[in-house]
């Protein structure tokens, strides 16, 4: 083998290998791009993860305390309805006192009672007029009767005598106090009262008031 021929084997050689390399190095470097890839790719997924985690707990912790606020909002609610039975029981009994030991039965109830608190304070009951209307028919009936009552005397025993109706056993609602005057002395006194008749016996409906109005009870007239 002549040298050139020798030159020529190995040139050729070493080109062989050149490209054997730049072959290696191409796959090699595809595969490591690829590899690239993916981690970006997984590097990308983790992050979205992440961020997904953050968003679910987030969203977790407002609705908590969403419903920690509707418990709540509920328990309050419900501090009125503890008891509702009992209380309701212990309301039906004291209505049931209040409807047998504070409400007359007959109007000439009415009539007495005033006549007992004008005289105890020393007032004049001068006239009543008085009007009457069913506020309930079945169960329980009552009849409401509103007065208006002109009275004279003098300034605090008519005080007293109204304070007395306040107080009174018997069941009196004042709607209104008009001063109508004054002479020797003495005040006149317009005075609007309510209270309610129950039946005489259970079950029944309650007295109607009579007309005319007796006599110690001064002047008056009914209408319904």
């Amino acid at each position: 083998m002549t040298p050139m021929t020798r030159v020529a084997a190995v040139a050729q050689s070493v080109q062989g290998v050149s490209e054997r390399t730049r072959r290696l190095m191409t796959r090699r470097n595809t595969y490591y791009g690829v590899v690239g890839v993916l981690a970006a790719i997984n590097l990308y997924l983790l992050v979205q993860m992440g961020l997904a985690w953050r968003r679910a707990n987030s969203q977790d912790a407002s609705a908590l305390a969403q419903q920690t606020v509707v418990m709540k909002t509920a328990e309050i609610a419900k501090k009125p309805l503890e008891g509702l039975d009992e209380k309701l029981s212990v309301a039906t009994t004291d209505a049931d006192k209040f409807y047998e030991a504070r409400l007359p039965v007959s109007y000439s109830q009415v009539l007495t009672e005033l006549g007992a608190l004008t005289s105890k304070q020393g007032v004049k009951l001068v006239r009543v007029q008085y009007a009457y209307s069913p506020v309930l028919e079945s169960g329980k009936a009552l009849t409401e009767i509103r007065m208006d009552a002109s009275l004279n005397g003098d300034y605090r025993p008519l005080v007293l005598f109204i304070n007395s109706l306040e107080r009174d056993k018997m069941f009196f609602l004042i709607s209104g106090v008009t001063l109508t005057g004054q002479q020797s002395g003495m005040v006149g006194l317009r005075l609007r009262l309510t209270t309610y008749l129950r039946p005489s016996v259970p079950g029944g409906q309650p007295e109607k008031p009579a007309d005319p109005v007796p006599d110690d009870a001064g002047e008056g007239s009914a209408t319904q």
